[in-house]
């Protein structure tokens, strides 16, 4: 392997998702050579019928609002009417039957009735609102039939319905990553973290969630829960114990994992909520569970230990829905943040209460959720707080689709897509497909040593970890094959190796990648011969 044409020391502190554009200016180098990027998880599939019944909705919002002041200019529409509007909803479906989308739409009104227990008209009138986004959102924090949907919704995908859907709460949020932002924000603003103070983070996971508290706006040590290859990315029992510290305030951990794409075995679950229990009833846990309908049999913290957990979902990556920006936090109503809130000193309860006067003459019952909805627009703009409302209507029919899909038709597609671009990477590269029950196979880790290993013998192997620096190898096979591939080490990996996404491009690719891969291994093991002439 030629030695990179360029100094890539001084790129070992940018985040990997930074590295990635060094890596695709690379690989995007030569004419006449398809660029492959496996770097990141944007998917290249997404969910088309509920975006149809989502834009055939909006039309007939459109002529609801045409009944109303149009008559006196053009261009100019009134607001919705819940008079009647169940029977105009059916006469314009009968209208469009055959049209995509209205099929979804014709299920999901009587879902709603029938199984939900929500009046048709009451939902076709937010939902004919929202879309047209004529009103603030209202309630601030969650419109209120699109919550009882996204409840039921998280309650089927993620609690395996352990969890009642009236005892917690939801706040659409923009997206898995603004429901982070904004959870941080609050902790510092509600005085539940401090410079100094612990945090607990399951490693190796998503960069951002080692990177925002070490920075200067929060100022918080970490200490690391290390998740053991040798065990399919589980945690052992020592490094979970690291969490009977009672200055751990916080444990952070991604479900399944990124980038190891591995849910929490049924084992691990089990003993965090018996520590919990046990040792640690004041811990709180943060559970970003976004890959969790692409696992078998996925359970979330947020079901064993609903009291300590909030979790964090996006309809990102299994809508294919990146750019909507769609995500949700939900937490119990009785949660140990709460009850947090309710002890702190004399002192900061008065400097609350003056932040979040204006909200309440009561501020000390305000929920801590309420709390990050006020927080989310500086508290003065809690009026004008949430989520857009077209946003949480898309997000109530994405939810609706799932529900109402009782055979999961659509969630086995996707597995079925992403498992055979799993399958064809790893028998082009031959070896042995790996399988495991607690693997999603969103992404997967290629651990350069143990590739090499498997080729040529653990001599060979540790060859490899000596004298190729695994981000010089990144760009190197970026440069002379157009692969581009994510360095392992920038997610807390303690191997080297490279992150690939098997959402983002199709089966042949993966396949291409693999032989590729293969052929460099070859080229590595010419170099290790030559070395020991």
């Amino acid at each position: 392997m030629e030695k990179a044409n360029i100094d890539l020391s001084k790129y070992n502190a940018l985040s990997p998702f930074e590295l990635k554009d060094i890596l695709i200016k690379a690989a995007s180098s030569r004419e006449n050579r398809l660029m492959l990027n496996a770097g990141r998880g944007n998917p290249n599939f997404l969910a088309t019928t509920p975006r149809q019944a989502f834009f055939q909705l909006g039309l007939f919002a459109s002529k609801e609002s045409e009944l109303h002041l149009s008559y006196l200019e053009k261009d100019v529409g009134g607001l919705p009417n819940i008079k009647g509007i169940e029977q105009r909803f059916l006469s314009f479906l009968d209208k469009y039957n055959d049209e995509p989308g209205i099929g979804l739409l014709r299920k999901i009104i009587s879902y709603v009735g029938d199984q939900m227990g929500i009046s048709p008209s009451e939902f076709l009138q937010e939902s004919v609102e929202g879309i047209l986004g004529c009103n603030y959102p209202v309630p601030s924090r969650a419109l209120r039939l699109t919550e009882h949907v996204i409840r039921a919704y998280l309650s089927k995908e993620m609690l395996g319905n352990k969890v009642s859907a009236e005892d917690y709460d939801i706040f659409p949020v923009e997206g898995g990553t603004a429901a982070m932002a904004y959870i941080f924000n609050s902790l510092k603003e509600n005085q539940l973290i401090a410079p100094g103070d612990k945090v607990a983070i399951g490693m190796p996971t998503f960069t951002p969630y080692f990177e925002i508290p070490t920075l200067k706006d929060y100022d918080l040590q970490i200490v690391n829960i290390n998740a053991d290859p040798e065990l399919n990315w589980q945690y052992p029992h020592e490094e979970l114990d690291k969490l009977c510290d009672p200055d751990i305030k916080i444990f952070f951990v991604v479900n399944p994992g990124n980038p190891d794409s591995v849910r929490m075995s049924d084992e691990s679950l089990d003993y965090i909520a018996r520590l919990v229990r046990t040792k640690r009833p004041d811990l709180f846990i943060l559970t970003d569970d976004v890959y969790g309908t692409f696992a078998d049999d996925f359970t979330s913290l947020f079901a064993v230990c609903p009291h300590n957990t909030a979790l964090v979902y996006s309809y990102s990556k299994y809508f294919g829905a990146t750019g909507w920006r769609l995500g949700a936090i939900a937490m119990h109503k009785h949660n140990v943040l709460d009850a947090k809130i309710k002890v702190l000193s004399a002192e900061k309860q008065q400097l609350l209460d003056e932040r979040y006067a204006s909200l309440t003459t009561t501020p000390r019952d305000l929920a801590f959720i309420d709390r990050m909805v006020a927080d989310s627009r500086a508290v003065a703009l809690n009026h004008t707080a949430g989520l857009s409302t077209p946003q949480q209507v898309q997000m109530a029919i994405f939810s609706l689709f799932a529900l109402i899909d009782i055979n999961d038709s659509y969630k086995q597609v996707l597995k079925r897509i992403i498992r055979r671009r799993y399958t064809a990477l790893y028998q082009q590269l031959g070896l042995p497909v790996p399988m495991d029950e607690t693997s999603a196979d969103y992404y997967t880790l290629l651990d350069f040593e143990t590739i090499a290993t498997a080729f040529y013998g653990a001599e060979f192997g540790q060859w490899v970890l000596n004298n190729i620096q695994p981000n010089e190898l990144l760009y190197h096979i970026a440069d002379q094959t157009g692969i581009v591939m994510l360095p392992a080490s920038g997610f807390g990996s303690p191997r080297p190796g490279g992150r690939v996404s098997l959402a983002n491009l199709n089966e042949y690719d993966y396949a291409n990648i693999g032989r590729t891969l293969r052929a460099q291994v070859e080229s590595s093991y010419a170099l290790y011969q030559a070395s020991r002439k």
